[in-house]
């Protein structure tokens, strides 16, 4: 009985040790970003989510090396056509896709959705065939009224984004999600909460984005504290 009771108590004592959250990338791996201008930003501004993911997951002992791959104005026919090119040739373990509020916001110029359905199957089809898992981060906002015509718009094209991952089982950074929550929650009609013009990052979106990506990967509030202290805040 004894031995029986020291048995059961060691196994519990495991417990949160078993189930504590692990990172999905590792040190040594490359992680490529392919996006468009808020992607761009997010590698060329030093405080941009991309530089804050990697500095993230530095400060959870996890070193990459990164493939920036966002080009401003970019939409995902774009993406489809250089994703040859940009990504899969530099032989990445991972990949984030940010795309679809350029599709949006370009309007006629834009991507229809289910054209735009076609694409993204296409990128995620590929990186599969070459062994790059892939991490959906779906579209944020475009302008902060969160219900203008096109964020009504981009809404089915996030809903498919969120269907996607679950099909392919494939880890999703709901960005979008996030921000609108973030923004009811300031309330502040009259301000940019998260964006400086209403689609590019200010600092509190690049940080909320990096977040995002951070947790796709696996990171825990632990592992967001030593981000955050790593970011500085």
């Amino acid at each position: 009985m004894l031995r029986s009771f020291f048995t059961i108590t060691i196994s519990l004592l495991a417990l949160p040790i078993l189930a504590s959250a692990e990172i999905a990338v590792k040190s040594g791996e490359k992680v490529a970003f392919l996006g468009d201008s808020i992607t761009q930003g997010g590698w060329s501004n030093p405080k941009g989510y991309v530089r804050l993911t990697v500095a993230g997951l530095k400060a959870n002992g996890v070193e990459v090396d990164t493939v920036p791959a966002g080009i401003s104005g970019h939409k995902s026919n774009q993406m489809l056509e250089r994703l040859d090119r940009d990504v899969l040739s530099k032989k990445p373990q991972w990949m984030t896709l940010s795309c679809g509020v350029n599709d949006v916001w370009h309007g006629v110029k834009g991507v229809p959705l289910e054209d735009y359905k076609k694409n993204i199957r296409e990128i995620v089809d590929k990186c599969a065939a070459a062994n790059v898992k892939v991490v959906i981060l779906t579209a944020t906002v475009i302008k902060e009224q969160l219900d203008n015509a096109d964020n009504q718009k981009l809404a089915g094209y996030n809903d498919f984004l969120r269907e996607l991952a679950k099909e392919k089982k494939l880890p999703v950074a709901d960005l979008n999600a996030m921000f609108q929550a973030r923004i009811k929650a300031e309330n502040k009609p009259d301000q940019k909460v998260l964006t400086r013009d209403g689609v590019h990052m200010n600092d509190a979106g690049d940080e909320l984005m990096a977040e995002g990506v951070l947790r796709a990967f696996g990171v825990d509030d632990a592992g967001m504290a030593k981000a955050k202290e790593a970011w500085g805040k």
